[in-house]
């Protein structure tokens, strides 16, 4: 699953993975994505996470009616890159649990699931804050990769104590993994045992549900390994047989993309009523200078007006020009009041709040990836390339599993469903029951002919034995007359 970084042709899987996936971002058009990563592992049938601040914390495992099976605060990290995601594999590789056995002198004591979660989102309903409503939907996947520790014998591994307790919980999980996996296969079983194991449960999705699920079996060369190396196929064997029925993803609600955007949405409308609404948030001081200044205002006006009513009621006769003079001193305290909000509009502040709000936009917006090469023609050329090779590469070998045949017959292929199996597998019956035929037919001319062939060879070889009489005989009778002391020499 690791591999090796030199060369870069020893990879493992997981580092593929990272490379595969980014490319498939930087290339896409149209489209945003976030990329969390997480990494945990399961040591001692306990689940730790190997990128938070405390790796020897005990994390719970937790079940939502939407959510599904899921590890309660556990750590995501956002990645815009591979080279991120190389730093935080580092990173956990470095925090798990490892001993060393008569087997292995680095082996790991835990399984881990390095966890890739990825959501996409249409350009427009990030920059407008809507699309259609076919394409205002946020699709969500989730890439599991999972380190499994192998199986163990206390008798190869030389294992005690604290090794021997870590290897007894990796079997029991290995056990009830293979238990889960029998029960999925079977298809007779109305219980399948996911609660047995916190490995099982995690990979409940991966082994029976929304997925398509890949299995790498690791085998030994070495003869004196070959009841582990049976074993290990027998139970990818079995795996294999698992169908799963993957179905794209869409739930516009509860994704973590859903509220990076409307927080988006909100920050940017915070800044853009910054100068408009009175309810955006100002610099402190300024706001108290201008209060202090509006009250100013309002108390000369209060003021002002005090004495006109005492000027009114002291004087009846200059009530029309007192009026006046009320009207023209509301108007200037209106006047007075739009100036100052004037001065609002044109010289807005930026205080320690709205700069928070800046960076947390920023912030947000470098989290999203998508598109960086999309018009790298170069990139889209070698994707095209890799994938076509993949192509011929799964061409060339369903053609060789074509023609490879087990115990029974049966051609190996992986089949979508009963009936097709059947179909194929009934097929295959008729074709090889009419290759018996022929080859019966064949053995017995070939035996007809053998009996051909042996009488000729019988026949002649009694002619010689006559033949070879007839010449001793005539050689006896013969011989004496060929002696010197012969008178019939």
């Amino acid at each position: 699953m690791q591999g090796v970084t030199n060369p870069t042709s020893q990879k493992g899987i997981i580092p593929r993975a990272f490379e595969h996936i980014f490319e498939a971002v930087s290339v896409a058009e149209g489209t945003k994505y976030l990329v969390l990563a997480s990494y945990l592992e399961i040591y001692n049938e306990e689940i730790r996470d190997l990128l938070g601040p405390d790796v020897k914390r005990k994390l719970d495992l937790k079940e939502h009616a939407d959510k599904g099976v899921y590890v309660q605060d556990l750590s995501m990290h956002p990645v815009q890159n591979v080279l991120d995601c190389e730093k935080l594999m580092e990173r956990g590789w470095k925090n798990r649990a490892t001993g060393s056995t008569l087997m292995n002198a680095d082996s790991s004591r835990s399984h881990s699931i390095f966890s890739i979660n990825l959501e996409m989102m249409p350009l427009c309903a990030l920059e407008d804050g809507g699309c259609s409503d076919d394409g205002d939907h946020i699709r969500q996947g989730k890439l599991n990769l999972v380190d499994l520790a192998g199986s163990e014998r206390q008798a190869k591994t030389g294992a005690t104590g604290e090794r021997l307790k870590e290897a007894t919980k990796i079997n029991l999980s290995l056990s009830a993994l293979g238990n889960v996996i029998s029960a999925l296969v079977d298809g007779k079983s109305k219980h399948i045992p996911y609660r047995d194991s916190k490995l099982t449960r995690l990979l409940q999705d991966s082994l029976g549900g929304n997925t398509k699920t890949l299995m790498i079996a690791c085998l030994s060369p070495a003869d004196n390994n070959y009841d582990e190396t049976l074993s290990t196929l027998r139970y990818a064997n079995r795996a294999k047989n698992i169908k799963n029925k993957p179905r794209i993803n869409e739930d516009p609600k509860d994704t973590m993309l859903r509220e990076y955007q409307e927080e988006i949405k909100k920050l940017r409308q915070m800044l853009e009523t910054t100068s408009s609404s009175r309810n955006t948030a100002i610099l402190m001081t300024d706001e108290k200078v201008l209060a202090e200044e509006r009250e100013k205002v309002r108390l000369e006006y209060e003021n002002e007006m005090k004495k006109m009513r005492e000027q009114y009621l002291a004087e009846q006769d200059h009530k029309t020009k007192l009026q006046l003079d009320m009207d023209k001193l509301k108007r200037q305290y209106e006047e007075e009041l739009e100036r100052i909000n004037k001065q609002v509009h044109e010289n807005p502040a930026i205080s320690p709040s709205q700069q928070e709000v800046l960076l947390r936009l920023q912030k947000l917006q470098k989290s999203m990836v998508g598109g960086e090469r999309a018009n790298d023609r170069e990139l889209k050329e070698k994707r095209l390339r890799k994938k076509k090779a993949a192509e011929r590469r799964l061409q060339a070998l369903a053609k060789v599993l074509s023609k490879v045949e087990d115990d029974d017959g049966v051609f190996l292929q992986v089949y979508d469903d009963i009936q097709q199996e059947l179909s194929l597998k009934t097929d295959a019956l008729r074709k090889n029951k009419m290759k018996v035929r022929a080859l019966e037919r064949e053995i017995s001319d070939l035996q007809s002919e053998f009996e051909n062939e042996r009488t000729d060879y019988l026949e002649t070889i009694r002619k010689q034995v006559r033949l070879q009489k007839l010449y001793l005989q005539i050689v006896e009778k013969i011989l004496p007359t060929l002696k010197k002391e012969c008178n019939y020499r």
